[in-house]
Parts: structure tokens; sequence; C-alpha cells
């Protein structure tokens, strides 16, 4: 029998302590509904790169400014939005990391894990909100 699907939608205030709770009961969830480790270390990395990115970023660490959590997961899937209180911006503007010139500069490693490990990575304009869906499935490597 297939389990009821894990749904948090919470608004995160504080980055080290929010990120915790958010990583435990977005664990739990992975593994009640059979999601393999690679799948769970790839969202965890994801999940941790979109909001710490939320609020460093987004929020520019402002205090007082919240990031917007909402995450749906079922056998079929990981769904997550994460909205800080940001302007946007276009992640098309954002320096490719595998570039020559671009490899000492940190900027832009998070944006390529994500779209690396994710079934789907969307900002939603004006690029306050990350979309990303992980579909569970087979390890990549198998």
């Amino acid at each position: 029998m297939r389990s009821e699907p894990y749904i948090q939608d919470q608004i995160l205030t504080d980055l080290k302590t929010d990120l915790e709770k958010v990583q435990k009961g977005v664990a739990q969830a992975l593994i009640n509904c059979n999601y393999t480790e690679f799948a769970q270390f790839a969202i965890r990395l994801c999940l941790e790169e979109a909001i710490v990115n939320a609020f460093r970023h987004g929020n520019r660490s402002e205090p007082g400014k919240v990031v917007k959590f909402v995450c749906k997961i079922d056998h079929e899937s990981a769904d997550f939005k994460i909205e800080d209180e940001g302007h946007g911006f276009d992640p098309e503007g954002v320096p490719d990391p595998t570039a020559e010139e671009n490899l000492e500069i940190p900027s832009g490693r998070g944006l390529m894990l994500m779209r690396a490990y994710m079934s789907e990575v969307a900002h939603v304009p004006p690029g306050n909100m990350l979309h990303m869906v992980y579909k569970n499935g087979p390890d990549p490597a198998n």
C-alpha cells in the first residue's frame, strides 16, 4: 500500500535552524517513498543550494526577510518550490562555472548542480521563485 504524499508548506525565517528541519522532513519522506541513496543525496544537495541561495542572494541575508518553502513528495516525484523576497534574477546571466575564465570563481556552481541532478529546474519570473522536480526512478548510473 502506498502512503499519502508528504506535503510541506512553510515560511523559513532562519537559515540554519529551518534548513535542518526541512532536510529532516524531506529525508524521511524520501526514505518512505523508496528513493535511492543517490536520489536522496542529489535532492539534499539541491535543496541546500536553493535555500541557502534564497537567503543569501535573494534576500541578501537581510533580517526579517523570509523564504517560502513548499514541497510534495510521493513515490513518483519530489516537487519543490523555494521563493525569496528578492527582486529576482535572470539565471541565464549567471556565468558558466565550467568555462575556462570562470574556473576560479565560485558563482554558478549551485545552479549547475541543480540542473545536473534534478529532472526539472525552472526560475519563475521575475526570478525569485525556483521550481525543482526530481522524478523517482533508477539511478542514472544504472
